[in-house]
């Protein structure tokens, strides 16, 4: 029966609808849809997909409830590893992770592990209304630096084991990427909102607007974890950077949600594609988030450039099965408008009247590298230039350095990795709460 069912599609607002607003772009699956997709899993004897999840959610475990109609059986099973299920099957690229190593998708299309993951934790948030467990006080105390997915998953892992957690942070609400960094339209903020309320009701506290300097931690616990992110951008230091116009991506992300949020800009610091020729440097994730809020900004126009080849589609010989594929992606912010453009270097940022007005790129070749490592880049001498007025650098973070730390210190989530995914630095927080623990019980 699995293997005549085809996947499930999800239900998405129109593009040419949802591109003018902030309201989240899938609507997930109803009850019936998300069993009929529950009956795909083949509940393989060697789950792939579980190896692939960084928190190692039992994947075909909580699939077969959903199966039986047994959602609140589901949710338990997924609470067992992760904290933020509802964020995770928004936010998490599934492709390149469980749906990535997923059986079916050998001769056809993987399970959406994802979009199942949602619906439970959207299906339990909405019918599931038990009173909050507050565990016994076991005599610590642990301090939080940083309220994002790594702090939020340390912070319910130590509540859990009876320890008094406090969570500083420098914002002024709770959530640090997912809440600033993540548009809307793939994030709804509410959910976060209720995660954060539980947390409470159950015990953590939470002090907002606490710019801790790691060097002078606040007096009084016992144990401190530093998740304080990545917040360092990588730069592109070539001629004309200095130019208005040109800015961080998160600049304009965490803008927006805070305008969406309620708070107000003055004029000059707007950071806005209104009437604009948008591009976009960098093809990764929080460069189609850039897309997709120039789109909803009201961009003239919205280009992305990548420094490295057009990826294939559909499948890739290079990655079969069971390594991660490594194909083009193509995200709703895509489908909105944008054009995509590819193996371009960067020279220098154009400008008039000191604001930017074009960037020179040259065209590149990639040799493979015979040995598998990353090929070698090749000038081609192909020099062009791509008319904007706002440029938007999203090429990632700098992993960030931190002194010497006592050994009641820990360092989870990207403040200790460098950027990486919101699942893995749920992860990370989570060990961070065990070495916790195992130190302050040794």
């Amino acid at each position: 029966m699995a293997q005549r069912i085809p996947r499930v599609p999800v239900r998405e607002q129109d593009p040419k609808v949802r591109a003018h607003n902030f309201e989240e772009v899938c609507y997930g699956y109803n009850l019936e849809e998300a069993t009929t997709e529950a009956t795909r899993c083949l509940h393989c004897k060697n789950p792939r997909c579980v190896q692939a999840c960084p928190v190692s959610v039992k994947i075909p475990e909580f699939i077969a409830k959903v199966a039986t109609g047994d959602i609140a059986g589901a949710a338990a099973i997924i609470a067992e590893d992760s904290s933020l299920p509802a964020v995770c099957g928004r936010v998490c690229p599934q492709e390149s992770q469980c749906e990535g190593k997923c059986t079916r998708g050998i001769k056809n299309e993987p399970v959406a592990i994802g979009r199942l993951e949602r619906f439970v934790a959207d299906w339990h948030r909405e019918n599931v209304h038990t009173a909050p467990v507050v565990p016994e006080w076991n005599g610590h105390k642990v301090a939080i630096i940083g309220a994002g997915p790594a702090g939020l998953s340390t912070a319910v892992r130590l509540n859990a084991q009876g320890f008094e957690v406090t969570i500083f942070d420098r914002n002024p609400m709770p959530g640090g990427l997912l809440r600033y960094g993540i548009p809307n339209f793939k994030l709804h903020k509410p959910i976060i909102d209720r995660r954060i309320r539980v947390m409470e009701e159950e015990g953590i506290h939470f002090k907002m607007n606490n710019d801790v300097d790691v060097r002078q931690l606040p007096e009084g616990f016992d144990a401190y974890c530093i998740c304080t992110g990545a917040p360092t951008a990588r730069d592109l230091p070539v001629p004309g950077r200095e130019l208005k116009g040109i800015h961080p991506a998160l600049d304009m992300l965490a803008q927006q949600n805070r305008i969406l949020a309620g708070m107000t800009f003055p004029k000059e610091q707007l950071v806005t594609a209104k009437g604009k020729k948008v591009l976009v440097i960098g093809g990764g994730d929080t460069g189609s988030d850039c897309i997709g809020t120039s789109n909803r900004q009201g961009a003239l126009s919205v280009t992305q450039i990548e420094i490295m080849p057009q990826p294939p589609v559909g499948q890739n010989p290079a990655t079969p099965w069971p390594q991660f594929p490594v194909v083009l992606k193509t995200t709703s912010s895509h489908e909105e408008g944008c054009s995509r453009l590819w193996s371009l270097a960067t020279h220098k940022f154009l400008g008039k009247n000191g604001k930017v007005c074009g960037v020179e790129v040259e065209q590149v070749e990639w040799i493979p590298n015979p040995d598998g490592d990353r090929p070698t880049m090749k000038s081609t001498g192909k020099i062009e230039v791509i008319e904007t007025d706002l440029v938007l650098l999203a090429m990632g973070f700098l992993k960030p350095e931190h002194p010497q730390f006592a050994e009641n210190v820990f360092v989870a989530g990207d403040a200790a990795s460098g950027a990486s995914l919101v699942v893995r630095a749920i992860a990370s927080g989570r060990k961070a709460a065990t070495d916790i623990d195992s130190y302050l019980n040794k």
